[in-house]
């Protein structure tokens, strides 16, 4: 069987005849917030289909396409959707398009998700950057025979790597600085990951504050795992789509989850088109 490596680099080999240019920075778009990739300029779009061993979306909100182009700029790459575990995709199918835009040479990548809020001081349709993560999926990505060629950068691609800072607090401060100067709040949270896909329980929500979660969700720190093996720098926001079971008296459901993500399209807009630019320029590249 071809090695993980090799199929990493058939897929990103393919993408780059399509578009020749390094994207500097990686965006992956979470649940109902894929209509952001609309904002990319001279955009070349790819089903993920069509890409050599590319993992296919199945759920709802996530459209499965890999739009390459510019922001204020910059080139990037956008994934409209990700795959989760929960769908039945092994933890290295999970995070492939990662190891795909590393070897692409994207150094950056913005990681979103639709989450539910613990903490009671976010409101529906909060934006939070993610300060650190707690991982309860029951495993890891990193699993497996260690593969130093996925070690782009200095001090990257170890077995055993540090993750202190894998949410970097130099883009989460630019992040801030953003958000206030356009006026509003950017706060920030503890990500707190579990397989699902069925939603918690209140019992499970209320054990997982005591844990000092703030947010909860079915994706992201695999990908942010792979990031920081890779040396990727990583920024996370969540937009919290709902309140976390047993914070208010009220069912769960995805559509709800959809709905707000449609209804803060604006604020993360603009949001991120001021921001991919400053993170681009600070790169240097």
């Amino acid at each position: 069987m071809t090695d993980l490596f090799s199929k990493a680099i058939a897929a990103a080999e393919f993408i780059r005849q399509r578009f020749p240019t390094r994207p500097r920075l990686a965006l992956i778009l979470g649940s109902g917030l894929g209509d952001f990739a609309a904002n990319v300029a001279d955009a070349t779009v790819i089903p993920y289909s069509e890409i050599p061993n590319f993992p296919q979306s199945t759920v709802a909100g996530h459209s499965g396409k890999l739009v390459l182009g510019h922001i204020g700029g910059i080139p990037v790459a956008v994934m409209q959707g990700r795959v989760h575990a929960y769908e039945g995709y092994l933890l290295n199918e999970v995070t492939f398009p990662v190891r795909v835009l590393g070897l692409l040479g994207a150094e950056q990548l913005i990681v979103t998700n639709a989450a539910g809020g613990i903490n009671t001081r976010y409101g529906q349709g909060a934006i939070v950057a993610i300060s650190d993560h707690i991982n309860l999926t029951g495993s890891n990505a990193a699993v497996g025979p260690n593969e130093p060629r996925f070690g782009l950068l200095p001090n990257s691609g170890q077995r055993f790597f540090d993750m202190t800072t894998a949410y970097s607090p130099a883009l989460r401060t630019l992040a801030i600085a953003e958000a206030a100067k356009q006026g509003w709040t950017l706060s920030e949270g503890v990500y707190i990951a579990v397989l699902g896909p069925s939603y918690e329980t209140p019992a499970e929500i209320r054990a997982f504050r005591t844990l000092g979660a703030d947010l909860v969700g079915m994706s992201t720190v695999h990908e942010v795992i792979i990031a920081r093996h890779m040396g990727i720098e990583v920024l996370g926001l969540s937009i919290v789509t709902n309140m976390a079971a047993g914070v208010l008296d009220e069912p769960i459901n995805h559509e709800e989850v959809m709905e707000i993500g449609k209804r803060i399209a604006g604020q993360f807009t603009g949001l991120l088109t001021a921001l991919i630019p400053q993170l681009g320029e600070r790169r240097g590249a």
